[in-house]
Formats: C-alpha cells, structure tokens, sequence
C-alpha cells in the first residue's frame, strides 16, 4: 500500500437541488479496516459512496481515494460491487471475469470450486447468490487496495452471507481498507468501526457500543400485538415490530403504560438494552 488512508471525505455535502443528499460528512476508511456504514433508506449512503468514488462531484468540501483526487487512475486500484451487481447478465462468469481482467490489465484469477460448475452459465440466469459471489470475484481480480460494497449481501441466505463475509474480513487481512453498506443489523458485528447516518449527515461513529451508549428500550408483551403497536404509534411514540415483539426505544416507561392504559390495552413493560437498530431508529427520528 502507498498510503495508510483508503478513502477520506472532509466536509463534504452533495445537494439535488433543494434536496441535501449528503450534507458536510467527515469520514475516513485505513488501509486494512473493515468500516460498515449503516442507515435506513434514504439516510444518503449510496449517494456518499458515490462521491467518494468520483461519480459525483461535491458541491462542497473534499473527497479523497487512497490520498489523491478520485480519478480514473486512483479508480483503478479500487474494486466496487454496487447494489446491483455491475455484472453483464448476457455474459457468462468466465466471460465477466476475463473482461474485468483485461480492463485491468490484470491476469484472469482461478475460478473458486463454488462457482466452477457455473463458469459457462450466463449471469443472468444464476441464483442471486452465485451472482454476488460472481460479483465479489470480478471486483477482486485486479487486486485492488480498496474496496466498496453497496448492500453486498442483501438478498442471500445465510450461509451465502457468512461465506461472502469471510472473503470481506480476509481482504481487509491482507491489508485492503473496506467500506461496506449493509441493511443486515447483525453483520454490524463483522466490522472494525460503524458510521450512522441519517437524514443525509453522520449522527454517530464508532463500535457498535460506542454507538449505542446508555440507551434504554422497553419491551411489551401482549396478546394483541397489533393493536398495541397501532396505539403507540398512533402516540408518536417510535415503535419497532419484529415479527410479533414490541420494543420501544429511549422512551420512559411510564408513558408507554400511560398510553396503552388510555386504550384499554392490557401488556406487560420491561426495560431492556438497546439494539443498534434502535438507537438508529433515536438518532433519525432526532434530525
């Protein structure tokens, strides 16, 4: 590596208009780091990977790729697999990866065992999880120094996500900074540092509990989800359903039975720790 710092932005804000896509995020990836960057739709993260790859021009403040102006030559060290795959589905996995090589000028690398069978197979027609396995591989046939993934995993079982993760956590092994976006709460876990965003600006940095804090939740147990979970968002308050459970993040207790009494719902409060996910949920709801 030529530099410790894979990519930087200073500052930087990106408006369409009236709207502020991203607005004066100050962020950095090293070499060797896996960096998940984390939002909910809309938070602006596709359109900071954009920047930060030179496919859009800030309208202020400075982007940079491992220490210079993200230009085609600083381009040519990086690999990118976007959300939809940057594959050509009318060519085969050997015809993309011969294709991406040779835009490098890099050797065609061996093709894995888990998509030999498919080599001749049009991309198109493979399962999504060999095609974001044949996405990772065109990314990586150059070698390159940095890497972004928009949403690499999403859509994929498990087992294909763990296995897409240990490809992430080896390249960072050998040195490869990586910034990586993902919808998936859990895979938080895999990544050396977390950035938040929400409503297009960086609310939050750091470990997952650096990210979290002291923040609280409540967990409400009751026969009737779905009626509970209508009175307390009917209260503004921020509700989050998984499956049939009820949390209520960074709320008093006290105003949740307050509530769910004045509706005659019957449920049973409890404190409990935050996720993640709900200190999100806080942290958007506060922009």
């Amino acid at each position: 590596m030529t530099t410790d710092q894979a990519l930087r932005a200073q500052s930087v804000t990106r408006r369409f208009g009236d709207f502020t896509a991203v607005d004066a995020v100050s962020m950095e990836v090293s070499s060797g780091e896996v960096v998940g960057l984390l939002g909910a739709n809309g938070a602006g993260k596709t359109t900071l990977i954009r920047l930060l790859l030179g496919l859009l021009a800030p309208n202020e403040g400075r982007v940079e790729l491992l220490g210079g102006p993200p230009d085609r030559a600083h381009r040519a060290r990086m690999g990118y697999v976007p959300q939809n795959l940057g594959l050509y589905r009318d060519l085969t996995v050997a015809e993309n990866l011969a294709f991406s090589a040779d835009a490098y000028n890099a050797a065609v690398p061996e093709i894995p065992p888990s998509l030999r069978d498919a080599r001749n197979t049009l991309v198109g027609d493979l399962a999504l999880g060999a095609q974001r396995q044949a996405a990772f591989l065109v990314a990586l046939a150059h070698q390159p120094e940095v890497l972004v993934l928009d949403e690499p995993t999403s859509g994929v079982d498990a087992l294909s996500r763990a296995e897409l993760w240990d490809t992430i956590r080896a390249q960072a092994d050998d040195g490869v900074g990586v910034l990586v976006t993902t919808h998936y709460m859990e895979e938080a876990q895999h990544c050396d540092r977390l950035l938040l965003m929400a409503g297009g600006a960086l609310v939050a940095s750091g470990s997952e509990d650096d990210i979290v804090g002291d923040t609280r939740a409540v967990a409400v147990h009751t026969a009737d989800w779905a009626r509970t979970f209508a009175v307390l968002n009917a209260a503004d308050i921020p509700v989050i359903l998984d499956g049939r459970a009820i949390r209520v993040p960074d709320t008093d207790p006290a105003t949740i039975s307050s509530a769910l009494d004045d509706a005659g719902v019957e449920a049973e409060i409890r404190p409990v720790p935050a996720t993640i996910e709900e200190r999100m949920l806080v942290l958007a709801r506060s922009r």
